[in-house]
């Protein structure tokens, strides 16, 4: 299971994706990680120290006069002004570098840097005020014909401690984003897959179906991707010849069986006309083996093809019955009982008559050849089977896999025949949709064909 897993095409996908998933995000957390450890403080706080300023001047209220009274700020903001008033400050100057407005203690003290604000004003620099380093933002504003400038200081040490604030959870942040996002991704890969290949797993269960009898049929490229319609296209191709040569192949049987079967009968006719002719009896056996063979290849090459098969009511024990009275003979001949246990009550099928008498022909066949003198074969009969049962040597079990195939013989087999019998009932079976079922006994084998399976 395993090692079909690795080595299916839908786990090489889910793998390959997958992993080039999580490589991508590992590449992009990298780059994040390594910009936020290696770039200077004043640089990642910049935009906020210059929102922090934007809000300011967006915030300034004037009076009738133009000038400036009064800053209102979002909740945030003003909490972080009133609370961190060493640290976060503003002040708001006019054009000669007057101070009009300021935060907590920035109303008092030096100035925070030499000249006229409003004349050498910079958006961002590092400024001194009360002995420790600053970031210090200026914007202007106007009112009419009046110039402002706002300016928000925030301490180094300040801005170093919310930046490692905010840097601290993204490693955690990353981490499980890149776990969830790799598990949403294979699950919803793992779906796709199965949907994208699910064209190839119906044309792999209707190219298992084909069988000999169902050469006609052809695998459908409806839904396939397009990659995948040249193969299809190649395999319906292949069954199209595979087709013709069946066809050839079954004419060339069938005809050369029923050619076969005058010139026989015609050369035993004429050795029993020959007095002089010596061994008559093992030259008789050779042709009666031959013809026998003629008719098995003749029987394959019909049962072979299910539009000669003519369905109808049957009633099996009849054809149980038929069977047992046709080789009563040969039983007698080689000292075998055959019985038939057969109910009173009859079963009817839909079937081809003819063509399950060949095949409890050849099963019967089979258990009086194989069965030693003095034995006994039993033709039983049910609601839904037939079993021919002998007491013959048994099957070894090694054999079993091979007693259905054509021309196939035990090693050990004691009696004559081209190894064609079983074959046919093979054929005829899987056209009716019955199964046969071979089973070692005690003493001998049994064979049964179940009609309801």
């Amino acid at each position: 299971m395993f090692r079909y897993w690795v080595r299916s095409l839908s786990a090489r996908l889910w793998l390959t994706s997958v992993t080039a998933l999580v490589i991508c995000l590992g590449v992009i957390a990298a780059i994040t990680m390594y910009t936020f450890s290696h770039s200077p403080p004043r640089m990642l706080q910049r935009h906020a120290d210059i929102r922090a300023a934007q809000r300011i001047v967006d915030g300034l209220r004037f009076d009738s006069h133009g000038q400036p009274v009064a800053v209102a700020l979002d909740e945030q903001s003003a909490w972080l002004f009133n609370v961190a008033t060493n640290d976060l400050m503003y002040r708001v100057l006019d054009d000669r570098g007057h101070l009009l407005l300021a935060s907590g203690k920035a109303a008092g003290g030096e100035q925070w840097e030499k000249g006229n604000p409003a004349e050498e004003s910079r958006e961002d620099r590092e400024v001194s005020i009360n002995g420790r380093p600053f970031d210090l933002v200026t914007r202007e504003t106007q009112r009419g014909n009046a110039r402002f400038v706002v300016q928000v200081a925030t301490s180094v040490a300040f801005n170093k401690a919310v930046l490692s604030m905010k840097v601290k959870p993204i490693p955690g942040i990353v981490g499980w984003t890149i776990a969830l996002a790799t598990i949403i991704f294979g699950l919803t890969l793992t779906f796709t897959v199965h949907r994208l290949l699910r064209p190839l797993r119906a044309a792999s269960r209707a190219a298992a179906s084909i069988t000999p009898s169902s050469l006609t049929m052809r695998l459908s490229d409806k839904g396939m991707p397009s990659e995948i319609k040249p193969l299809i296209t190649a395999f319906n191709d292949a069954l199209s010849r595979l087709e013709n040569g069946f066809i050839v192949q079954q004419a060339f049987l069938a005809s050369a069986a029923h050619e076969l079967q005058t010139p026989l009968t015609l050369i035993r006719g004429q050795i029993e006309l020959q007095p002089g002719i010596e061994k008559k009896e093992l030259i008789y056996r050779e042709i009666d083996l031959m013809a026998r063979q003629v008719r098995q290849l003749l029987h394959l090459a019909e049962v072979s093809e299910s539009q000669n098969f003519v369905f109808s009511d049957v009633n099996w024990a009849d054809v149980a019955d038929d069977v047992a009275g046709y080789f009563a003979l040969k039983a007698s001949t080689e000292n075998v009982s055959l019985e038939l246990d057969s109910p009173v009550i009859a079963s009817v099928i839909k079937a081809d008559r003819s063509a399950l008498f060949i095949l409890l022909k050849n099963l019967v066949e089979n258990a009086i050849n194989v069965t030693p003198a003095g034995g006994r074969v039993t033709v039983s009969v049910d609601g839904s089977s037939i079993r021919v049962s002998d007491e013959g040597y048994g099957i070894d079990p090694e054999h079993l896999p091979f007693l259905f195939q054509r021309f196939w013989r035990a090693p050990d087999v004691q009696h004559d025949g081209a190894g064609l019998g079983l074959a046919i009932c093979k054929e005829i079976a899987g056209a009716h949709g019955w199964q046969i079922n071979v089973r070692r006994l005690q003493v001998g084998t049994a064979f049964s064909v179940v009609f309801n399976a």
